[in-house]
Formats: structure tokens, C-alpha cells, sequence
């Protein structure tokens, strides 16, 4: 289990920050809500401090997103790739993105699923990256900053209340988010229209 192991070793490195600091990078990595939620807990419970807990989580997720960009321009590197897909079009949404990068990748923070694609198309398409940079990181400060806040308090009431069973609670919290983020994601998901129902402009 993630907070298992992750929790293993920031309790260990609790002299050692620089360590505590790569074990929450790392985490973000796998699963950034989750990382964000044994964070606050830790923090909650004295055994990590809160500067070093919110930036590890914010230099771990920027970096995350960066990634997920880095793997779409590197997409755009791969000639038989590229040639999948249709170049008008790709011209059209290129086009479209070149003006809305910093709103859309501000957005896409906030809406469970679309990440993803998001970020990797606009790697792909060679979107700005400073715009990119700045909307990731304010959207991340903005994010996780309420959901750690969120966590602390929950996890102090779990801390104080539930002794043994605040792992349990933690881990519950991490799982409801996980299903309303799904939940979401389906109610908002769009009617799917064919390609050649789309129109050029």
C-alpha cells in the first residue's frame, strides 16, 4: 500500500528532511491525492512539518505535470506517430490551444480525467511552456494547497479520536476521493461525436 510504505519511510527519516522531502516527491509520482492526504496527516501529528511537506507535494506535482508534457513533445519526435493522425486537424486544435494554454492546463487542474490528455497534448502540439509551467504550478499551489489544508484538519480529528484506526480513516478518505473524482468524470463526461461529424473551419 502506498501510505503504508510511503508513511514507513517518512517516520523513519523524521531527522533526515531531505529525505522525507524525496519519499513525498516520489509518492506524487504514483499517486498525488494520496501522497497529499499522508502528508497533511503526518503533519497534522507532529511528525513532519508543514513548509517542507507543501513543498516536496508542489515540487513533486509540477514536475509530474512537466512530465506528462515532456512525454507528448517526445510523441511528436516519433515520425510514424505523427503520421497517424490527420494534419488539418491537428492544425485546427493547435491553433485553438495557442491562445488558451495557461486557461486550459489551469482547468484541466480541476476536472478528474483530463489531465492526461491534456498535458501530453500539449507537449505534443508544442504548446508554450512557460504559459504551461505557470498555470501547473498556480493551479498545484491552489489545489493542494485546500486539500492539504482539508487533510490536516481531518487528520488531527483522526489523530486525536481514532488512535489505531487513523490509517483506516486516512485511507478512506483517499478512496471516497478516488470514487467522487470517477463519479465526476462520468457526469461530465461529453456525448462522444464521430471525427467526420466535426466540422472544419
Amino acid at each position: 500500500m502506498l501510505d503504508l510504505s510511503v508513511g514507513s519511510i517518512l517516520t523513519f527519516a523524521v531527522h533526515h528532511p531531505a529525505l522525507q522531502a524525496v519519499a513525498i516527491i516520489l509518492a506524487t509520482f504514483v499517486l498525488e491525492d494520496a501522497a497529499t492526504v499522508l502528508a497533511a496527516m503526518l503533519a497534522a501529528s507532529g511528525q513532519l512539518s508543514v513548509p517542507l511537506a507543501l513543498g516536496s507535494l508542489y515540487v513533486g506535482i509540477v514536475l509530474g505535470d512537466l512530465g506528462l508534457y515532456g512525454l507528448g513533445w517526445g510523441a511528436a519526435r516519433i515520425p510514424w506517430l505523427v503520421r497517424l493522425l490527420p494534419p488539418r486537424r491537428t492544425e485546427v486544435v493547435r491553433a485553438w490551444l495557442s491562445g488558451r494554454v495557461f486557461k486550459v492546463v489551469l482547468i484541466s487542474r480541476f476536472l478528474p480525467g483530463v489531465r492526461l490528455p491534456t498535458y501530453t497534448t500539449c507537449g505534443f502540439l508544442g504548446a508554450s511552456l512557460r504559459q504551461f509551467a505557470l498555470a501547473t504550478a498556480l493551479a498545484t499551489m491552489v489545489w493542494t494547497s485546500g486539500l492539504f489544508a482539508v487533510s490536516m484538519r481531518m487528520g488531527g480529528e483522526l489523530m486525536a479520536h481514532y488512535g489505531a484506526w487513523r490509517w483506516a480513516g486516512a485511507a478512506g478518505m483517499v478512496v471516497f476521493m478516488f470514487v467522487a473524482g470517477r463519479l465526476v468524470q462520468v457526469l461530465l463526461r461529453p456525448r462522444r461525436v464521430p471525427l467526420r461529424d466535426v466540422p472544419l473551419p
